[in-house]
């Protein structure tokens, strides 16, 4: 029964990746049609098709009620996108951070973190109350208004990307990737988005079978093989742009990514089924803004992320993942 579960996982993960392939094929072509900037449209159709697949996983397990599925799979897609994504593409290429996605973009993403950290209780793991806790104990609830408010705040953003972009459209064409017709743009995005909604459903319905085989609870499996599989559309995106000299677009994709996750994804999914969060993905909420922290401060003292900050973040992505399992 496992074995069959894990082959529905593989089905599931490959229909996500090859769903968001296509989506982002006809998306991001259609955004070149009108001429929108790299970093912009890494920023919102690459980082919105990439991030599809956590979208439907998170809102297939809201439906369900599987809150830790719905809540560790944003948190841990947030870190290995931090991590793995950017790391590995630093590794391959150093990656140039522009001043404007330092000073704007990374306070978008950090600052609806912190503030689902405190509203989960963060400040108690300070004040020693959640260490006291069993790690599955409830923390707190992401609530209909708190997802209400990060679904606004998320639409705000999206509205001033769009203004700048009717300001800075450029003329000459982006060389990453290809530009189809406008029917081909569509049939693209419609197959991609059926993939990756079947493939969600698969994800979820498996992930919680061999969770509960093997005795793993719904958050390691959601942090760890949820969300790595969910951000592989992520890795394969930026890792190619990154390769063809795309770096505005490798980050993009990144930061990109973490907002529709933070925001978006976290807001629909409590939007129909309030998610309660445990003491563990309030930690895992914690390391998650160590890390921004910590990439910012690279990134703004370089002005890069380089080849050995990136192999230091890969190392540093798998003691978070020793740290998880070990919890």
């Amino acid at each position: 029964m496992v074995f069959l579960n894990i082959l529905i996982l593989v089905a599931g993960f490959a229909a996500l990746i090859k769903g968001a392939d296509l989506f982002v094929d006809g998306s991001a072509s259609l955004a070149r049609i009108f001429r929108v900037p790299a970093m912009i449209v890494g920023l919102t159709i690459v980082a919105m098709g990439t991030s599809a697949p956590e979208l439907a996983v998170s809102t297939v397990a809201a439906i369900e009620g599987s809150n830790e599925i719905a809540f560790s799979n944003v948190v841990g897609s947030n870190i290995f996108n931090i991590l793995m994504v950017l790391g590995v593409c630093a590794a391959v290429r150093p990656i140039p951070v522009d001043e404007k996605v330092l000073r704007k973009d990374f306070t978008v993403v950090t600052v609806p973190t912190l503030a689902v950290f405190l509203l989960m209780g963060g400040l108690r793991l300070f004040g020693g109350e959640l260490l006291r806790m069993d790690m599955n104990a409830v923390a707190g609830t992401v609530t209909r208004p708190i997802a209400l408010t990060l679904l606004a705040v998320f639409i705000g953003y999206i509205w001033l990307l769009t203004r700048q972009a009717k300001k800075s459209r450029r003329k000459e064409e982006d060389s990453f990737g290809f530009k189809y017709t406008k029917g081909k743009c569509a049939l693209l995005i419609l197959t991609g988005a059926a993939l990756i909604v079947a493939g969600g459903q698969a994800v979820v319905y498996s992930a919680k079978e061999i969770a509960r085989a093997l005795g793993m609870t719904e958050t390691l499996i959601a942090l760890t093989v949820v969300s790595v599989g969910t951000s592989l559309p992520e890795l394969v995106t930026s890792l190619v742009a990154a390769k063809k000299e795309e770096t505005d677009l490798a980050v993009g994709n990144v930061i990109g990514s973490n907002i529709f996750n933070m925001m978006m994804i976290l807001g629909v999914s409590a939007s129909i089924h309030p998610v309660t969060v445990n003491v563990a993905s309030v930690w895992d909420l914690l390391i998650l803004l160590v890390i921004t922290g910590i990439t910012w401060i690279l990134a703004r003292v370089g002005r890069q992320v380089n080849r050995a900050e990136g192999f230091l973040m890969i190392a540093v992505y798998a003691a978070v993942v020793a740290f998880a399992i070990i919890r």
